[in-house]
């Protein structure tokens, strides 16, 4: 048995009998480490494991099985989270929107405010994002197609997750280049020179942005996402201003990185894996089964965190009230026990429940669209493109959240 002693273990994390180490919270240990071998041992030898204080930073656990973490997922009588959902906020001291967005909001409040967002996806609303999703995505692909070099990011994967919310949402086509370079600014993960005071002044401008949006819609309401949220009660009366810009913003926060990372990772896949390729394009494989293992293969958001709220076993540790409990998709995906040969990329995967939208109460509000957008780029690479060429070996994405690829020189004939 195994127990934090609620920080009481300190030193060096991760210290393994065959001499490797990774600290969690470090972005540089997955650029710099293979962090499917360290998994693959912990899942083996300590698949709950104890990561201590690095410096003032407190500890929290580390659950890397697939079956603890759908278990943890599940369990939001204990396992809680509106003090914050990813590591680094967590050991910060916790999320200032706890309780008010959705992603970090606890029941009965969070099963109010998600069936109001999903109330308000109509069949109308996202009929019209889904063709204009499609014929985006499609002319992304055209014009890359036999123009030389590209890249994956700049010329593709940038331009659809922010404008599909932005459809999703029905803000102005005029507003939209102001909004994508706040959000390259507020959300970029690419190297550890980021500003993160012009992180910080880049999402307020961002909320800013959405508070007016909302007096706009509360004063001239129709039948849109935001009009149908603002109108609606949660907790026994209406969600003030600054609560619904939140969750706006939360709409771009969920999908935008994710879905980057991960059309940048489909393009990866395939033109590394020729083969698979070759499937896909022939007929072999249908697409909605490709966007499913990209999404396993990649696993865009690589943990989320949660917070006990009561003392709970998992596995064999004895976790205590208030300890930080992160759950490992990036992990539980590569489960042997659950995937057959996991590091092999196959399109054609039959059998493939990952966890890369999360599972239970707090599954991912947008799936519907993550999937849409990668089958959007999956088809018009199908109808438009014979070779995917890889020009060099793309660079990591310098986070410990996010795992990927932050840009991708490739070719597409």
């Amino acid at each position: 048995m195994v127990s934090s002693g609620n920080a009481a273990v300190s030193g060096t994390p991760y210290d393994d009998t065959s001499g490797a180490a990774l600290d969690l919270t470090d972005p540089a240990a997955f650029i710099e480490n293979d962090p499917h071998a360290y998994w693959a041992r912990m899942r083996s030898a300590e698949p709950v494991r104890w990561h201590p204080p690095v410096g003032a930073r407190p500890g929290f656990w580390a659950v890397a099985r697939y079956g603890d973490v759908q278990d943890c997922y599940k369990d939001v009588a204990r396992l809680s989270s509106a003090r914050g959902t990813v590591l680094d906020v967590l050991l910060r001291g916790g999320d200032s929107a706890g309780g008010r967005m959705l992603a970090v909001m606890d029941r009965p409040r969070h099963r109010e405010l998600r069936q109001v967002m999903l109330r308000s996806f109509s069949p109308r609303v996202l009929g019209r994002v889904e063709e204009a999703v499609r014929q985006r995505a499609d002319a992304l692909v055209a014009a890359v197609v036999g123009a030389g070099e590209a890249d994956a990011r700049r010329d593709i994967a940038e331009h659809l997750p922010l404008n599909t919310v932005c459809d999703l949402l029905e803000l102005p086509v005029t507003d939209r280049p102001q909004l994508l370079a706040w959000n390259k600014r507020a959300l970029s993960s690419d190297s550890v020179e980021e500003d993160l005071f012009d992180a910080l002044e880049a999402r307020n401008e961002i909320l800013s942005y959405f508070v007016d949006v909302v007096r706009e819609r509360r004063r001239s309401p129709g039948e849109d996402v935001i009009s149908v949220i603002a109108g609606a009660g949660v907790g026994g009366g209406p969600m003030s201003e600054d609560d619904l810009a939140l969750n706006c913003y939360s709409l771009i926060l969920g999908g935008d990185e994710s879905t980057r990372v991960s059309t940048i990772g489909a393009l990866h896949a395939l033109g590394t894996y020729a083969g698979e390729w070759r499937r896909l394009r022939d007929g072999e494989v249908e697409v909605r089964t490709a966007v499913e293992e990209v999404l396993r293969w990649v696993t865009p958001a690589m943990h989320f965190a949660r917070t006990a709220t009561t003392g709970l076993r998992i596995g064999p540790a004895e976790v205590a009230e208030g300890d930080i409990v992160t759950l490992w998709n990036i992990s539980a995906n590569n489960d042997p026990d659950v995937f057959a040969e996991p590091r092999r990329f196959d399109a054609g995967r039959r059998h493939n429940p990952h966890l890369s939208l999360g599972h239970g109460p707090h599954f991912c509000l947008g799936a519907f669209l993550g999937r849409l957008e990668l089958a959007a780029v999956l088809d018009a690479l199908i109808r438009r493109v014979r070779r995917i060429e890889i020009l060099e070996e793309p660079p990591r994405v310098y986070s410990n959240f996010l795992f990927g690829h932050s840009a991708l020189r490739m070719r597409l004939d």
